[in-house]
């Protein structure tokens, strides 16, 4: 809990600031650049994390991860300093320097259909990859029988390729097409989860775990266009002194869903088909994440055609 407090006081205000010092068209490059701190940090996690666990205990992986944390935060002080609200926007709101009000800015956010469908297409998107991300090493290791040393090297690197090319590939081509039309802030993730959905089932078939991580690798690259996506659209849509908190409940959405409920469902799913005697009970449990595949996909559609219909410059 401590963690997720510390975390949560983070990434809003970067999302903002990312905002104010990027002129439209630019956006979405630069948040998926800085997206890639959770797969770099997936990664290099996975990859010294279980290096540690197998040499000396797993407690001590936790240990090291969080002297890290604490390094950069006191760092991050130094280097980091607050442009103009909105300096960088196409129309200067004149209320930027105030401060917005807190109710006002709740009841405007979730009275908006446009944020409202980013974050519930952006939460069953995050339904399935925090439920898969949460079991999949425990999967590969129990199922496609995996080594704790052979997840350090090849997970690791499927995290940090897959979803590192996903972040900065997806913030670059939403720039490009944005430019043209703000439907694609819904297509572009609507599309990829449409590509990652047979993929992703080849993964949970696959019968060695070689095979597995060449079905998960696209997987991992085209399940994560939504996250620049919504976040871009989060921060054009508000006024520049509602960004932090749009950002702050865009998160609040998408966590409560995805990260409170995906990986409690795939537990649950796999105990339930343990206690019915199945061995492959993960197995099958991970196969019925599926169909959130294709509730994401329709909420993201269902954006795309409110986003045609309400046209207007992009930022």
């Amino acid at each position: 809990m401590a963690v997720g407090f510390g975390e949560a006081g983070g990434v809003p205000p970067s999302y903002a600031l990312i905002t104010d010092t990027f002129a439209p068209g630019y956006r979405a490059t630069a948040l998926g650049i800085f997206n890639l701190g959770p797969p770099i940090g997936a990664a290099v996690g996975i990859a010294f994390g279980a290096s540690i666990a197998a040499a000396f205990d797993w407690r001590d992986a936790f240990i090291v991860v969080g002297i890290i944390g604490i390094v950069t935060a006191i760092g991050l002080k130094f280097v980091i300093s607050d442009p103009e609200r909105g300096g960088t926007d196409i129309t200067r709101d004149e209320t930027a320097a105030s401060p917005a009000p807190f109710m006002g800015t709740i009841r405007s956010f979730f009275a908006n259909p446009l944020l409202v469908r980013a974050s519930f297409g952006s939460g069953a998107t995050q339904f399935v990859t925090y439920g898969l991300g949460n079991f999949a090493v425990l999967f590969l290791m129990r199922e496609k029988g995996m080594t704790l040393e052979e997840v350090a090297l090849w997970y690791a690197l499927v995290v940090g390729f897959g979803m590192g090319l996903g972040m900065l590939f997806s913030g670059r081509m939403l720039d490009r097409w944005t430019r043209s039309s703000r439907t694609a802030f819904a297509l572009a993730p609507a599309g990829s989860l449409a590509l990652a959905l047979p993929l992703y089932i080849g993964f949970v078939w696959a019968p060695t775990w070689q095979m597995a991580l060449l079905f998960l690798t696209p997987v991992m690259f085209l399940n994560y266009f939504y996250l620049s996506a919504s976040i871009a659209l989060v921060q054009d849509e508000v006024r520049p002194n509602q960004r932090v908190l749009a950002g702050a409940l865009l998160l609040l959405v998408m966590n409560f869903i995805g990260l409170g409920l995906g990986p409690t469902y795939v537990g649950a799913a796999s105990d339930y088909f343990a206690a019915q005697g199945m061995e492959n009970s993960l197995q099958i449990a991970l196969y019925t994440l599926a169909p959130f595949f294709v509730i994401a996909i329709l909420i993201f559609l269902s954006l795309a055609k409110r986003l045609k219909s309400e046209v207007r410059p992009v930022g």
